[in-house]
């Protein structure tokens, strides 16, 4: 039987500051707890219903379903909930391409933004301060995993590309089309805010300008999701390298 004070302490996690205060995070669901257990991520306690999971045994919890309910984040909780260790960011390294994202504000295309970096093979996701916490349970969820793979370092964005000698490419409405666009192998693609893309500071320090091309008869679709919008430049981006 869980503790008050097991439940309060991963309950408190659902909140980025008690997240930042205690250097912890929650992981929810059978394939995403085993992806975090095999990775180099640090567990710090799985609650489970079933013994199912290759941990310490002295970070290890059967629990029953009314506890599970009592620390699931989710309205139908996935069998186990696992509390793991926030680990020190990775030193971002200028020899592959980097993504960066301006501002993204929803958890759901977050995960989905890793979960492509994972596809594509981006090892560096740069994510300004304003940018939705990658630890965030929902986002957590979204990412089936891909978090394990995916180096995400949070910094000040600006200070960042002011910087890096990297080309820097970032994505506007009337920038160059992106399948006559010359693309190198090294680089940085910049991804902004869902509602007012990227920003003006943000906007001064990017070389290089490009844009999905609009091919419906009816031009009403005002602009793409952002998550959508990176599955095409990246996927763009490695054709070509």
């Amino acid at each position: 039987m869980l503790t008050k004070n097991q439940i309060k302490l991963i309950t408190s996690l659902r909140q980025k500051k008690n997240r930042m205060k205690y250097r912890l995070f929650i992981v929810e669901g059978k394939k995403t707890v085993n992806e975090f257990l095999k990775s180099s991520f640090e567990p710090h306690h799985i609650y489970a219903l079933s013994a199912d999971y290759i941990c310490p045994p002295e970070k290890f919890n059967l629990v029953s379903e009314t506890d599970l309910k009592k620390i699931s984040a989710l309205a139908t909780p996935q069998h186990v909930v696992a509390v793991f260790k926030i680990p020190e960011a990775k030193k971002v390294t200028n020899d592959t391409l980097i993504l960066a994202l301006d501002a993204v504000r929803d958890p759901g295309n977050l995960g989905t933004i890793i979960r492509l970096c994972d596809w594509f093979g981006i090892e560096h996701l740069v994510c300004s301060e304003t940018t939705v916490d990658c630890f965030n349970p929902k986002v957590v969820q979204a990412t089936m995993g891909s978090l394990t793979r995916v180096n995400v370092t949070y910094l000040d964005l600006e200070d960042f590309l002011k910087s890096s000698k990297l080309q820097k490419f970032g994505t506007f409405m009337d920038g160059q089309n992106i399948y006559k666009a010359t693309l190198p192998k090294q680089g940085i693609l910049i991804m902004g805010n869902e509602a007012n893309g990227i920003s003006s500071e943000i906007e001064t320090l990017i070389e290089n300008k490009i844009g999905i091309p609009h091919f419906s008869k009816h031009q009403e679709t005002e602009s793409l999701n952002v998550a959508t919008a990176t599955a095409i430049l990246l996927s763009e981006f490695k054709r070509r390298t």
